[in-house]
């Protein structure tokens, strides 16, 4: 092994799914709209009516809302930020006076106890004003310690940590390494546990959010099976001033440049018992969960953006004259905005839609806020970047330029790269794609999975084919005909302008999607996993059918409520025209794409056969190891952690 690359934990591809798939939620115990809708069934009624928070619910989160908004507009200067590519240590200890940091932490251990509506609006505003704010106080309570703490901490742990997050303490949450990203199946770092009454933790964390800063940290590792102990991936609450642990850098980034962003090294550090959630092996599971309402606060910061960026093209469109009219006249920018306000109206109608239902706790929403996550990062970027096209060169521009010469500085640039991590962030598009995609067909796999197995014997397999002859009897004759073939469906969303289209358009195409799902799980059975294409596109159509849903049921509730009920159906009917065009699009691609051309493209590159085509150009980025060395041992830099007080 050469001296520029780490030794690795080298792991199968069958390990790697038996470790993921574990750890993930395997019973369905509550109805999901989203996993009824990918089985063909539109199930409105698990939606409509909108479900509403309680009015004392209501009462507390807009009076912490108007205080924060005055909090934002008086002491969070976004171009300071930016400029310094820090937050100011008076900015963070404004946020603590005024309780941001225990928003959603119940009021008897010190915090707002907020709603996830109320919650996610919150980020929705800090974000607008800056999303390295937002990121602060998202991975402060989303998924660092107050989260997994309210759901699996003991009355001890809750006790001895929730006050401290609440008012004083930030946390931040520590799982991957830097040759560990989403596949925690090579997880390296150890806690080795010491007697009965401690763990020694030993390894490195990469972009640890908050990191830089933190009081607190959720760390996964992974204890050694032996004696006494289950072993796995475990999760802990680790006290950043604890000895051994050093913070060698604070990571720099093309956006969000606030952001206390850096890496971690734990050298024998030794952590009490009692500071372990869970129990053994339990860590994954414990962070997936989290993650389940966690990644809904990224769709608010999206939607935080696509009312800005609605804001600017209204504002700047509308004085900006080309050929003698207003540029918003003219038809090729005019359909930008179009897509701009649509598209914001469906991301908000998902979010809240997302966030009530995890505040009832009646459905299931693992499959609801992976798809928020996902389609909100995805469209938030769109958005971002037409905003820079309407704005031509000044869009390209930086504010801080735009100000020097005398003109309003609109942050339209950084707003593209502050919104860019969010494709990556909390599971990156790709492998987004992937764990909805096997949720979605949980359905199919828990009744053929012995079926498609290939290590499954021959009876194990007979066994499985009769239980899914019997599942398919009757599930495949519900997806022939439907109430998206009936005209008078849905009638109640017809108005002025009328709705009830979309969602019937909405039940054929669920069924469609079904469809499609079983033909090719039937065309390949064993193989669908690897047909990564075709399963993003089966997700992203689901995408579409969700947001359409959820702008249909939200336009429904403002009309009936009287808040701009036109002009909601106005926004929707836009919203599901142009989701049509894309979902029509999307169909067609499942069959007619060029994945099978681009694997062999892959490997031709892969094996160099197309190295030529590199030739005349310098690369500047140097030597050194693809991956950093994390192998365990002491620190050799110097600790940049730093304590806000």
């Amino acid at each position: 092994m050469s001296a520029t690359t780490p030794p690795r934990t080298t792991v199968t591809e069958r390990e790697a799914r038996q470790v993921a798939e574990a750890a993930r939620e395997q019973n369905w115990r509550k109805p999901s709209f989203a996993k009824e809708l990918f089985l063909g069934r539109l199930r409105l009624d698990l939606i409509h009516p909108h479900p509403l928070p309680a009015a004392d619910d209501v009462q507390r989160g807009e009076e912490f809302l108007a205080k924060l908004r005055d909090f934002c507009e008086t002491e969070i200067d976004p171009a300071v930020i930016e400029r310094d590519a820090r937050i100011p240590d008076a900015v963070i200890n404004g946020l603590k006076e005024l309780g941001a940091l225990g928003m959603k932490i119940d009021p008897k251990y010190g915090g707002l106890g907020l709603t996830q509506v109320y919650y996610n609006k919150a980020l929705a505003l800090v974000g607008s004003v800056s999303p390295a704010v937002g990121a602060l106080l998202s991975a402060h309570q989303s998924i660092g310690v107050p989260q997994p703490l309210k759901m699996f901490g003991t009355q001890e742990q809750k006790d001895a940590f929730l006050p401290r997050c609440a008012r004083t303490d930030i946390s931040a949450f520590l799982l991957t390494e830097p040759d560990v990203g989403s596949d925690p199946a090579r997880l390296a770092t150890t806690a080795v546990p010491d007697g009965d009454d401690a763990y020694v933790l030993d390894g490195v964390k990469l972009w640890t959010t908050n990191g830089v800063i933190a009081d607190l940290l959720v760390v996964m590792a992974r204890v050694p099976k032996s004696e006494g102990h289950k072993g796995g991936i475990t999760a802990f609450v680790v006290e950043a001033a604890s000895e051994g642990i050093t913070v060698e850098n604070r990571n720099a980034f093309m956006g969000l440049r606030g952001i206390e962003n850096g890496v971690t090294r734990f050298h024998r550090v030794r952590v009490p018992a009692g500071n372990r959630i869970g129990p053994e092996g339990s860590g994954l599971k414990i962070a997936l969960t989290t993650l389940n309402t966690g990644r809904l606060s990224l769709p608010a910061m999206c939607v935080g953006a696509g009312k800005w960026s609605l804001k600017i093209a209204r504002e700047w469109s509308g004085v900006r004259e080309q050929w003698g009219r207003p540029v918003a006249l003219h038809e090729a920018v005019g359909s930008k905005i179009s897509f701009i306000a649509a598209t914001t109206f469906a991301l908000e109608a998902v979010l809240d839609l997302c966030s009530q239902m995890a505040d009832e706790d009646r459905n299931d929403i693992r499959i609801e806020a992976a798809l928020a996550k996902l389609y909100g990062s995805e469209m938030a970027c769109l958005m971002a970047d037409e905003l820079v096209q309407i704005r031509g060169g000044r869009g390209f521009e930086t504010a801080e330029s735009l100000r020097a010469r005398g003109e309003r500085a609109v942050p339209a640039e950084q707003m593209l790269r502050d919104l860019r991590i969010n494709r990556i962030f909390e599971g990156s598009t790709e492998i987004m794609h992937l764990l909805i995609a096997r949720e979605a067909v949980d359905a199919h796999l828990s009744v053929a999975g012995d079926l498609i197995d290939p290590e499954k014997s021959l009876s194990e397999k007979a066994k499985a084919g009769a239980h899914a002859g019997v599942f398919y009897a009757k599930w495949l004759p519900k997806l022939v005909a439907g109430p998206g073939q009936l005209p008078a469906s849905y009638g109640d969303f017809r108005h002025e302008t009328d709705l009830s289209g979309h969602l019937r358009y909405v039940e054929r195409h669920a069924r469609r999607l079904a469809r499609s799902t079983f033909y090719g799980m039937s065309r390949w059975q064993g193989r669908m996993e690897t047909k990564q294409g075709f399963l993003g596109r089966i997700v992203d159509i689901g995408a579409e059918l969700f947001a359409m849903s959820a702008a249909c049921v939200r336009a429904e509730l403002l009309r009936a409520r009287g808040e701009n009920g036109r002009e909601a159906y106005q926004l929707a009917d836009a919203f599901c025209r142009q989701a049509r065009i894309r979902v029509d699009a999307l169909f067609h691609r499942l069959w007619a794409n060029t994945d099978d051309n681009d694997r062999e493209i892959v490997r031709a590159v892969l094996d160099g056969s197309h190295e030529w085509l590199e030739a005349g150009i310098v690369d500047p980025s140097g030597d050194g190891p693809w991956i950093a060395d994390a192998s365990p041992g002491p620190a050799t830099r110097e600790n940049v952690h730093r304590r806000i007080r």
